[in-house]
């Protein structure tokens, strides 16, 4: 035993089991009780050290060094267990070999990209909003507009075909819930793995792409020498992974908080350049992303309690959103709120890459609806489904109130 684990505070157990259906749709009395418990909690159903408060997840994400993502950000131990799928060369790898794919995609995601994109997805939201409001005033504003909206714009920046990008929300469910532990909703997935995975490997090949997408210009970095050609289509595989349920979810927990906060969907409308920030502080209230796991590279003291070598950590990051340590009254969602600092989106060397797009696409569609709809409304009980790591919508059914027409459209800066 080494000294640092002699003098090691002992942390408190606790046997609550954080992937049961009714702390993956209802986790906010969980993550009290744990922020509640201390810095580092036991969590002896998978022995695993919990970190629920936000400077503990905070410090976590951004030491790789100490608490690696190269063994897997699920509970799977890529030391000891094969993964099932070839490991993200983003999400699953450390420097030196995350170093590269992590600057291809920096670059090609950089702003003057994203500007490309403003007009056309601003046209892309506008003739959704419309046809959507056509249909009449009340509709499901998940699979309608959260859901609809990503899976339109997205897959034409990588550069897929039109034709079965509905497999896309479902991989990424069976990709997400393989984080977790082999429960009831791996196991649903199971029948499917074979079959979404190969469709997803397909789109990821050269001939399968467009030739002036993000994915053409991953495979024009490989031909560059920038990547090989071996990384190539994992690099775009973990855009089709990372960039679409994510951001789904984001825009649906936008539009969760607009209808049940009908001041805040004013303060949008007044002004509109505020749309990423009200996407920010959706992201930090609801936290598409729930929690992911690290590895300890060695033994690693946190808040006084020594994690050994080789083992898990679960941070929880909605928790960590939710931390009244860090935030004012955190259960509220509030656009005079600066969210700068939440971790929805990771923190460090290992943080969403993607996460200028995920608000240039909550941009175009927050601004379309607000130049169009007065007051959003919920009509019923908005309905989740289960998953190990998203806390994922299923419907939002809502009420729209049309606006002026004769309004003037607010140009995004």
């Amino acid at each position: 035993m080494t000294e640092a684990l002699e003098r090691a505070v002992v942390p408190p157990v606790s046997d609550a089991d954080p992937f049961t259906h009714e702390a993956l749709l209802d986790p906010e009395p969980l993550h009290q009780a744990l922020r509640e418990a201390g810095p580092v909690v036991y969590l002896s159903h998978y022995d695993v050290h919990a970190l629920a408060r936000y400077e503990q997840v905070h410090a976590a994400l951004v030491d790789w060094q100490h608490f690696e993502s190269g063994s897997g950000v699920g509970l799977a131990n890529f030391r000891h267990e094969k993964p099932w799928r070839p490991p993200s060369l983003l999400l699953e790898a450390d420097p030196p070999w995350h170093d590269a794919p992590r600057r291809v995609l920096r670059e090609i995601l950089a702003p003057p990209a994203l500007r490309r994109l403003r007009e056309t997805w601003q046209t892309v939201a506008e003739e959704l909003v419309d046809q959507v409001l056509a249909g009449g005033p009340e509709f499901d504003a998940f699979t309608a507009l959260a859901q609809a909206f990503p899976l339109r714009a997205f897959p034409d920046a990588v550069g897929l075909g039109p034709d079965g990008r509905e497999h896309l929300l479902p991989y990424g469910t069976m990709a997400f819930n393989a984080f977790g532990p082999r429960n009831d909703l791996v196991a649903a997935d199971a029948h499917r793995v074979a079959e979404l995975s190969a469709w997803v490997n397909a789109q990821c090949a050269r001939e399968a792409l467009s030739d002036d997408g993000f994915g053409a210009r991953i495979w024009a970095a490989a031909d560059r020498g920038d990547l090989t050609y071996e990384q190539a289509p994992l690099v775009v595989r973990s855009l089709l992974t990372a960039g679409v349920d994510t951001t789904v979810h984001g825009l649906a927990a936008c539009l969760y908080a607009f209808a049940t906060h009908p001041g805040e969907w004013q303060r949008l409308r007044d002004r509109p350049e505020s749309a990423r920030t009200a996407f920010d502080e959706a992201v930090r209230w609801q936290s598409p992303v729930q929690t992911f796991f690290r590895t300890a590279t060695n033994d690693v003291t946190l808040a006084g309690t020594v994690v050994p070598a080789g083992t898990k950590i679960l941070m929880f990051l909605g928790a960590a959103n939710r931390d009244p340590d860090r935030w004012h009254d955190p259960d509220r969602f509030d656009l005079t709120r600066a969210p700068s600092g939440h971790v929805g989106f990771g923190m460090g060397l290992h943080q969403c890459i993607g996460q200028h797009v995920a608000r240039l696409e909550a941009e175009a569609l927050l601004t379309a609806l607000a130049n169009r709809v007065e007051r959003i409304e919920l009509t019923g009980t908005p309905h989740r489904h289960p998953n190990n790591t998203l806390r994922s919508w299923a419907s939002l059914p809502v009420r729209v109130h049309g606006a002026q027409r004769d309004r003037a459209r607010p140009t995004p800066s």
